[in-house]
């Protein structure tokens, strides 16, 4: 069904989007969370059980990936992202891509434990185990194109659809507002505030993917990310939120072990499309069941994929008058390596081809913790995190140009091919 030959895949998977929205319409999501409290867990009152999840999320994800590291030969045909000349590859050797199964395996071992730490918290448990039946659908479609390289993108986006239109339905995770009068007034209006939840969400699960282009890249600034929610899901007495980032960035961490700085394995589409959903995910039940955050404050912590796929869309539609969707090697962090790094694209010793891939990831890093620093702050500024927002995209477009015409670094021209 999922092959992009087939002419039946997308009628059946608009057709189940489009069933399910009805029903998240007509049987309307879960009532609405206001005032959660903390003494539905115990995470927020202990910290050794806050290390617990973490560690084990994180030593399960490890071991994961040691084992397809390991045994790599078993599965080679199927799970190697080989050496190929393509805009958005830049390693050196070919690499398992299949880390998103060592993220979800660190996950539901994060979800056993605290099933076992607090069997007496049906909420928390409920809310962990439908938040695992909404990830899955995002997961399978990334995981088939690891594995087949057939799934199309927009293929991809509508499973990702669907996973968050299983999350209204069974969280209630929908955005009902925004801080701004005239679409807080439209988003009243059930239908309209679901459509735009599960466009929201499969734009934020698609900029991870978007991002996931160097060594420990996305993953390093999805752990910034979660980290920052984890503060504010601590501020507000949400234990679910605070259950799910902390196993979230275990598992993350597991991976980036073997993914940072040796590029030992790739996380993949599964793994980019695990973590975008979540993340996504994470920041409307944020806002949904916590009257007092900001809807801005998530976006100030995303900012930085949600406008590079903004404006990746921007340049490529109406700059260079090329297909949305056609892959490039002009996004910031392309840029970063080629202006900054100055590292061998094509050729050269593969232990220096590694090393200089790794270097990009941390100047996204800082970026993001400074997003993050600012955004926990003044987590319940609606203006103040909509000013920053702003003006962080203002500084992007700035040192976007700075680079692509900068003439001090490299032997690159102006406008940088493909």
């Amino acid at each position: 069904m999922l092959s992009t030959k087939s002419r039946y895949s997308y009628p059946v998977l608009a057709s189940v989007l489009i069933v399910l929205m009805v029903v998240a319409v007509f049987f309307k999501p879960t009532p609405h969370y206001s005032n959660v409290i903390s003494s539905d867990g115990i995470l927020a009152y202990n910290p050794l059980a806050i290390f617990a999840i973490l560690a084990t999320a994180g030593i399960v994800s490890w071991f994961i990936c040691f084992l397809i590291i390991r045994y790599e030969y078993l599965h080679a045909r199927f799970s190697h992202d080989h050496v190929t000349v393509k805009p958005q590859r830049f390693h050196a050797e070919p690499t398992p891509r299949i880390g998103g199964l060592a993220i979800l395996g660190g996950l539901f071992a994060a979800a056993g434990l605290e099933l076992t730490l607090q069997p007496e918290t049906p909420s928390t448990i409920n809310g962990l185990g439908y938040f695992l039946i909404a990830i899955i659908p995002a997961f399978i479609g990334g995981l088939v194109e690891d594995v087949t390289k057939n799934v199309g993108v927009s293929q991809r986006l509508l499973l990702t659809m669907i996973s968050g239109v299983i999350g209204a339905w069974l969280l209630g995770a929908v955005v009902h507002r925004l801080g701004i009068p005239i679409l807080d007034n439209m988003m009243l209006w059930l239908p309209f505030a679901i459509v735009f939840t599960i466009v929201a969400i499969g734009g934020v699960t698609n900029s991870i993917n978007i991002i996931d282009g160097y060594n420990g890249l996305a993953g390093g600034f999805s752990v910034i990310a979660l980290v920052a929610m984890a503060f504010v899901a601590v501020q507000v007495n949400d234990n679910l939120i605070l259950m799910l980032t902390v196993s979230m960035t275990g598992a993350i961490l597991g991976f980036l072990a073997w993914n940072w700085p040796k590029g030992k394995i790739f996380m993949g589409d599964s793994g980019a499309y695990l973590i975008g959903f979540a993340l996504a995910e994470l920041s409307v039940l944020l806002i949904y069941r916590n009257p007092s955050v900001s809807p801005w404050f998530p976006l100030l912590v995303l900012a930085y994929p949600v406008f590079e796929t903004l404006f990746s869309i921007y340049r490529r539609k109406w700059v260079r008058k090329a297909t949305p969707g056609q892959p490039d090697a002009l996004h910031l962090h392309q840029l970063i390596f080629k202006r900054i790094i100055r590292g061998h694209i094509n050729g050269g010793r593969s232990s220096l081809i590694t090393s200089n891939n790794s270097r990009v990831a941390p100047y996204i890093w800082l970026v993001a913790t400074l997003n993050a620093i600012f955004a926990v702050i003044f987590w319940q500024s609606t203006a103040i995190l909509m000013a920053a927002s702003l003006a962080g995209c203002a500084l992007y477009v700035l040192a976007y140009n700075r680079l692509i015409s900068f003439r001090g670094l490299g032997k690159f021209p102006r406008k940088i091919q493909r």
